[in-house]
């Protein structure tokens, strides 16, 4: 039976989840971390789209991207090849690092988008892992301190007008 097709967005923002295969851990040390945002650095310059957040856990992965080329699926499959590439070779792994396909949710309002970014910067809170701020391997900090691959304007705009005002409120 043929999958089912994604549903598209209208406004071409998506809330991605990447999942370890039978929720097993995909990042073990801090290198790992720094190579899956490396691989994001390099899928951004080719496809052209815009990061608004990340949230990178021990055994997932949530990313809100705007994908104005409509390219999500081939973004998403070269990033998740190439750092499984990378994991099994540098961990002499065989099989499936990531867990079926990338699930993607269409994001269509402007309050379900700053939602759903509260939502994968809280995630180290959740899992009582770290404050938000202390989170070294989410978007959170781009939006306080200033941006490094994620696009922070769309989301603070929707705060206020004035950078240091929005960036308060957030």
């Amino acid at each position: 039976m043929p999958r089912l097709a994604r549903k598209e967005s209208c406004t071409k923002v998506y809330h991605v989840i990447l999942r370890g295969n039978n929720r097993q851990k995909i990042f073990l040390d801090e290198q790992d971390y720094k190579k899956f945002i490396k691989e994001i650095e390099k899928t951004k310059e080719k496809y052209k789209y815009e990061l608004y957040a990340y949230c990178l856990m021990t055994n997932h992965v949530h990313l809100v991207v705007y994908d104005k080329n409509d390219m999500l699926s081939k973004i998403i499959q070269s990033i998740a090849v190439s750092y499984s590439g990378y994991f099994s070779k540098k961990y002499e792994k065989v099989g499936h690092l990531f867990q079926n396909r990338f699930l993607s949710k269409e994001v269509e309002t402007r309050e379900y988008l700053m939602q759903v970014c509260r939502y994968v910067h809280q995630n180290p809170v959740k899992a009582k892992i770290s404050r938000v701020n202390n989170y070294n391997w989410s978007s959170f900090n781009e939006y306080i301190y200033g941006e490094k691959i994620v696009s922070t304007k769309m989301l603070l705009s929707l705060f206020r007008k004035y950078k240091t005002r929005s960036t308060k409120k957030f």
